[in-house]
């Protein structure tokens, strides 16, 4: 008997997660990725929670450890970059003990599949049939056609894949929380450390630094109300909008819009959050962003990524290829990963105006409130906000091959 077949489409975090066990348990695999090669660079993300098991279970947490950003604590500032409070500390506080590029950890899980995982690069899925019981047929762009037992779409917010098989009213829910941001990577300068730095400026905006372990420095700029045109804009159009946007900002906006205009890999983000009442049809699965896109204000994308693809594995490892017996596992690996993508999912109602104050006025309140929270009797509150993906379960059982 063959061993069952898995079309992964995505080579992030969650598509190789999910490569890496469903190997580990005898599946054949193939990771197809629309990008003409792997995706180096990106910001920072973090393993917490959960995903710090399955990690340790791979056998990469020393990988990732070595690969840490240099971060080592999380302040906000004023205009002349005084330091006004301190966002909680420890091992899983806003700036975690595992924090990593979102590159460096999709490369070390990448470079450790292990040998019958096939990786195709500059192939996008076009067309996707699961109308005949025992298999699913994917076809790319540049003609392949794959046949399997598994498709698990592992893509980004704004799947195209997800799109051809969830395509009725309801099945996919896509939030726009109102909130955009730019990022890029900038020289690192001396007055630089080795601290996440954020600013908060009237008109709802945001400036934050933060260290990489190349000697650069990696830079936000975040806004909230209309995203003026930045998403999906050319480099010209971009740099314009932020100039516009930010030119008045104070502390080191500067810097970064210099910065931004000869910098290779800006990119602009409209958040948006994902809910989809299941995760699966047929032999199709889908994982990570995709799923449940929990933005960077909510946190913790990268640890709900690494454990989708553990808890996916050991849903269907040891069950038959039989169409009903699969859905039978998606449906266990649904009811596992739902209440840790709900935990993450809920932020509380107006939070976006908390975080993105408006006014003077406003921002002098929100200063009152991170004193009380971060300094005062309530940082016990914010310190739980920075626990993500955890668990009091223990993690289903993953037999090896």
């Amino acid at each position: 008997m063959s061993a069952p077949h898995a079309v992964i489409s995505g080579a992030s975090i969650a598509g190789p997660s999910a490569a890496w066990w469903l190997r580990h348990t005898g599946w054949q695999v193939t990771v197809v990725e629309r990008a003409p090669a792997f995706r180096d660079g990106g910001q920072n993300v973090d393993v917490r929670g959960v995903a710090k098991q399955v990690l340790e279970r791979m056998g990469l947490t020393e990988a990732v450890r070595a690969a840490n950003t240099t971060e080592i604590g999380t302040v906000l500032v004023d205009t002349d970059g005084r330091v006004t409070a301190t966002l909680p500390e420890g091992p899983d506080g806003a700036t975690a003990e595992l924090e990593v590029l979102r590159g460096d950890l999709a490369r070390t899980v990448l470079d450790a599949l292990p040998d019958g995982v096939t990786l195709v690069f500059g192939e996008r899925i076009t067309d996707v049939d699961d109308t005949v019981p025992d298999r699913v047929t994917v076809t790319t762009d540049r003609g392949r056609v794959l046949r399997a037992d598994l498709l698990v779409v592992a893509e980004g917010v704004r799947s195209t894949t997800r799109a051809l098989v969830f395509d009725h009213p309801g099945d996919v829910d896509e939030r726009d929380l109102g909130v955009t941001m730019a990022f890029g990577t900038i020289p690192r300068t001396d007055s630089d450390d080795r601290r996440w730095r954020w600013y908060n400026a009237v008109g709802g905006r945001q400036v934050h630094l933060r260290p990489d372990p190349y000697d650069t420095t990696r830079a936000i700029l975040a806004w909230a109300g209309d995203d003026d045109g930045a998403t999906g804009a050319d480099r010209e159009r971009v740099q314009e909008r932020l100039e516009e946007r930010f030119a008045d900002a104070g502390w080191e906006a500067r810097r970064v819009l210099d910065g931004f205009a000869t910098s290779d890999d800006v990119y602009v983000d409209r958040l948006t959050q994902v809910r989809m009442p299941v995760w699966r049809r047929g032999r199709v699965a889908v994982v990570g962003d995709a799923a449940w896109c929990v933005t960077p204000m909510g946190g913790g994308g990268a640890s709900l990524a690494l454990t989708s693809g553990y808890v996916l594995a050991a849903s269907v490892a040891g069950r038959s290829s039989d169409r009903d017996e699969l859905d039978r596992a998606l449906a266990a690996f649904d009811d596992w990963m739902r209440p840790l993508v709900d935990d993450v999912q809920g932020i509380p109602r107006g939070i976006v105006r908390f975080a993105y104050p408006r006014t003077r006025f406003g921002l002098a309140l929100r200063h009152v409130a991170d004193k009380v929270l971060l300094e005062g009797p309530l940082q016990g509150l914010a310190a739980r906000a920075t626990r993500v993906a955890e668990t009091d379960r223990e993690l289903p059982r993953v037999p090896a091959a």
